[in-house]
């Protein structure tokens, strides 16, 4: 009997950017179609079956551990982007600021998605949700870049409308005007914390 429940409705891939290398900037940019391996998006700079674990993981790891790659790709929505933008004050916000990988639409409060919901794309590639991407200041520092006034606002007006990061578990390429499917876990409570 399957675990997950398959949502009744879909959403929509709107955009897709990737970038090579961090070195020369935070931004990502426009592509048509991204191939997702087990390691993550070909050709981006969050590629990898490893990474550093960093402030997120604090509680768990010492800085700079080696430690398995679930951030392979972050994912926004073109709805709650809309929602950050109004509360900053901006006509709208870039996707590229954000770094992301892919915006989407038609998932509504795509950041609570809960850890484990896969997300099923018209080739069949599939990725796991591990979990909410909290807003940052790297990204407040984007935005400043262009709008002085108004990056500060970013960590506030994003909370909870950041986006989650994911990671591969099925592999395909995925392409602008996709369809999503969605499968979330059970959903309970853990009384216990």
């Amino acid at each position: 009997m399957p675990l997950q429940t398959k949502l009744s409705f879909m959403g929509k891939v709107e955009q897709l950017l990737s970038r090579e290398s961090r070195d020369d900037g935070f931004d990502k940019q426009q592509r048509q179609s991204l191939s997702l391996k087990l390691s993550g998006p070909e050709g981006d700079c969050h590629t990898g079956l490893k990474r550093l674990s960093d402030s997120r993981t604090l509680l768990t790891y010492k800085r700079n551990t080696i430690i398995r790659n679930v951030r392979q790709l972050t994912i926004i929505s073109v709805e709650e982007m809309a929602d950050v933008a109004k509360a900053m004050e901006l006509a709208s916000i870039n996707a590229s600021w954000l770094g992301a990988n892919m915006v989407t639409s038609g998932i509504p409060d795509l950041t609570l998605l809960p850890p484990s919901t896969r997300l099923q794309f018209s080739s069949g590639a599939t990725v796991v949700v591990d979990m909410e991407n909290a807003p940052c200041r790297q990204v407040a520092d984007e935005i400043s870049k262009t709008h002085p006034e108004q990056g500060p606002k970013f960590v506030k007006a994003a909370t909870t409308k950041r986006g989650v990061t994911v990671w591969v578990e099925c592999e395909g390429d995925v392409k602008i005007g996709d369809d999503i499917k969605i499968f979330i876990p059970p959903q309970r409570i853990y009384k216990h914390s």
